[in-house]
C-alpha cells in the first residue's frame, strides 16, 4: 500500500485541494474494494499543528499527524497555500527541511497550483519542469529562475517531483496519478466520475495575457508600450531601436530578459489576446477578427492562435463566445 501525505500548512490553504484530493484517491480505495482487490493508497493528513483554522475561519482542519511523526512516506500532496508568500514561507519553515529529507528518502511530491512556489524554495525544481497558475507565471520566474517553468502546462512530471497548473486543474494531475498507481481503466472511471477531461495537456487557452512588465528596464517598457499600442501593425524594429537610442543586439537581448519573449513573440501574443476578446464578444466572427488584429493569411492566423492558446481561432469561438447555445 503507498502511503500518501496530504500536506495541512499553516495560513491560508486551498479547501478544494485538499478535499477534492482526499476525495478522488479515497474513490480508487473503495472502487479496488468494490472490485475484490485491496486498496492501494494510505492517506492521512499531516500538519504542522494539531488543528489549522482556514478560510477565516469557517473551516478548521485536525491533521491525523504531525510532520515530525511522518519519517517514511511515498508520496506528498503539497495543496496551494493563497496570501503573502513571505508570510507563508515564515509560519512554514520547519516543512523545507523535512521535504527535501522524505525527498531524498524516495517519497514523491506532488505540488498543487501555486503550491509550487513553496516547493521552488527548497531548491527542488531547479532545473526541472514545472507549472503553476499562469496568472503567477512572470513572478515565479522573477523568484526562481533556476526552475524550468513551463506555465502553459496543466501538469508535469520531472525527476519524482510532479506539478498542476493553476485552480482547478490539480484534478488533472491527481487523475495522472490514478492512472499510474491504478491503471488506464481506473483513471478513465476516475476521470468520468468527477467529469475531468482527461488527457487535457494545456492551461493555455485559460491564460490572460498582460504583458509581463514587473521588471524595472524603461527603454523596453516604452517598447511594450509602443507594440501594445500598434499592436495590427507591422513593428518596425530598427526605428523602434533608433527611437529608444539602442543597437537592435542590445534592444533584443533585453526585450527578451525582461519579458522572456522575443520581440516577435511578444507582438503575437498581444496580437492573440486582443483576437481572443473580440471573440470572446461574439460580435465578428473569426476572419474579421483576423484581419483587426493585423493578419491576411487565414493559415498562419490559426497557426500563430493554436501555439499560444492550444486551440484554433474557431474552436476558441465555440468554447467563450456569448452566441454559443448550451
Amino acid at each position: 500500500m503507498k502511503h500518501v501525505s496530504i500536506v495541512i500548512p499553516k495560513g491560508h490553504t486551498s479547501i478544494v485541494n485538499i478535499g477534492g484530493t482526499h476525495q478522488m484517491l479515497s474513490w480508487v480505495n473503495e472502487f479496488f474494494q468494490q472490485t475484490g482487490r485491496d486498496p492501494i493508497f494510505e492517506i492521512q493528513l499531516v500538519g504542522l499543528e494539531k488543528t489549522t483554522v482556514q478560510t477565516h475561519g469557517l473551516f478548521s482542519i485536525h491533521p491525523e499527524a504531525l510532520i515530525e511523526e511522518i519519517t517514511h512516506t511515498d508520496l506528498i500532496i503539497l495543496p496551494a497555500i493563497h496570501g503573502n508568500f513571505e508570510e507563508n514561507l515564515s509560519q512554514n519553515s520547519s516543512l523545507i527541511p523535512w521535504l527535501t529529507a522524505r525527498y531524498k528518502q524516495g517519497a514523491e511530491i506532488v505540488s498543487l497550483c501555486v503550491a509550487s512556489f513553496f516547493l521552488a524554495e527548497t531548491g527542488l525544481l531547479d532545473g526541472k519542469r514545472c507549472s503553476t497558475h499562469w496568472q503567477f507565471a512572470n513572478e515565479f520566474r522573477s523568484r526562481f529562475p533556476k526552475a524550468d517553468l513551463r506555465d502553459e502546462k496543466i501538469l508535469t512530471e520531472a525527476d519524482g517531483i510532479y506539478t498542476s497548473g493553476g485552480a482547478y486543474s490539480f484534478t488533472n494531475l491527481i487523475v495522472y496519478l490514478i492512472e499510474k498507481y491504478a491503471g488506464r481503466e481506473t483513471a478513465i472511471l476516475a476521470a468520468k466520475g468527477f467529469m475531468v477531461d482527461i488527457d487535457r495537456e494545456s492551461q493555455s487557452p485559460f491564460t490572460i495575457f498582460s504583458g509581463q512588465k514587473s521588471h524595472k528596464d524603461e527603454s523596453i517598457l516604452k517598447a511594450q508600450a509602443h507594440i501594445e499600442t500598434h499592436f495590427n501593425e507591422k513593428i518596425a524594429v530598427d526605428e523602434l531601436c533608433e527611437d529608444l537610442a539602442l543597437s537592435r543586439r542590445t534592444f533584443e537581448r533585453r526585450f527578451k530578459k525582461a519579458t522572456a519573449n522575443t520581440v516577435l513573440e511578444y507582438h503575437q501574443r498581444v496580437k492573440v489576446e486582443a483576437a481572443k476578446k473580440e471573440l470572446e464578444l461574439g460580435r465578428k466572427n473569426v476572419s474579421e477578427v483576423m484581419f483587426e488584429v493585423g493578419y491576411s493569411d487565414p493559415k498562419a492566423f490559426r497557426d500563430v492562435f493554436r501555439k499560444i492558446t492550444g486551440i484554433t481561432p474557431l474552436a476558441y469561438t465555440k468554447k467563450y463566445s456569448p452566441n454559443n447555445s448550451y
